[in-house]
């Protein structure tokens, strides 16, 4: 799908306040395999996501960037090395305690919607809290439906709403917790163009006026141009950067690494 966007340096006080990383990789390394069918997926990663900041992370099919976000979020678990969660070790904790953690500090939103059908919109995006048992935040929630522009649709079921009025309210469910870090994994995939430039917008808000932190998979150059920076990985290594991106910039990067 491809993304049109005019990209802007992104400057605001959420962002710029924010000290210190969310999340780092330190040295890591994820094997999948053994012996000939060993599959280095991840190969000395040395990475800092800095808070409030919005960072895509690119490269070329099997480059590991997956494997990195499923890390980083603690959905998959380290060969060697070390995934710091504002400073926490996730290998250290135990698996209730990592579940705890995706639960009330992390969100996620993937290319699929990932919605219950048989629940409203407000239903699906306040299941979360419901299911951990948390009071929800009236006065966020009001903030968060308006931000995202599902005022009037709040009542309808998935089935009756369009696949970007869909992606809105997983990008919702996963803001409604107020999560340190919210990881998106190619979330404008299945979406059209207009679509995904709206959701694409909508992160960006998230970032400049709420203080979000992002960390988005994608193979999009126009998408990845929503960011402040991109990440680009090749063969499991981190092998490049770059600061206020443009689509131009990052398609002519990626051309590099034979994408």
């Amino acid at each position: 799908m491809a993304v049109t966007t005019t990209h802007t340096t992104h400057t605001t006080g959420a962002a710029t306040a924010a000290s210190g990383p969310a999340v780092s990789a330190r040295s890591a390394v994820k094997v999948y395999g053994a012996g000939r069918t060993e599959v280095r997926a991840l190969d000395g990663v040395d990475l800092d996501i800095p808070a409030g900041r919005f960072t895509a992370v690119m490269g070329p099919s099997g480059s590991g960037k997956s494997t990195l976000m499923h890390c980083l979020a603690g959905l998959d678990t380290l060969t060697d090395g070390q995934i710091l969660f504002a400073e926490v070790d996730l290998g250290r904790l135990s698996d209730r305690e990592l579940t705890l953690l995706r639960r009330d500090r992390i969100g996620f939103v993937f290319q699929a919607f990932n919605l219950v059908p048989t629940l409203t919109a407000m239903e699906n995006i306040t299941l979360p809290a419901r299911l951990a048992k948390r009071r929800i935040d009236r006065v966020w929630l009001d903030q968060l439906v308006a931000t995202v522009g599902l005022g009037d649709r709040v009542r309808h079921r998935p089935s009756e709403l369009s696949g970007g009025q869909q992606q809105r309210v997983a990008v919702a469910r996963a803001l409604a917790g107020r999560p340190a870090v919210v990881f998106a994994d190619e979330p404008t995939g299945n979406l059209d163009s207009r679509s995904g430039t709206e959701i694409l917008g909508l992160m960006r808000r998230a970032v400049d006026d709420l203080g979000q932190t992002i960390v988005m998979v994608t193979h999009d150059p126009s998408a990845a141009a929503h960011a402040d920076r991109v990440v680009f990985l090749a063969d499991g290594r981190v092998v490049d950067g770059m600061d206020s991106p443009t689509a131009e910039r990052v398609l002519e990067r990626m051309k590099a690494f034979g994408e």
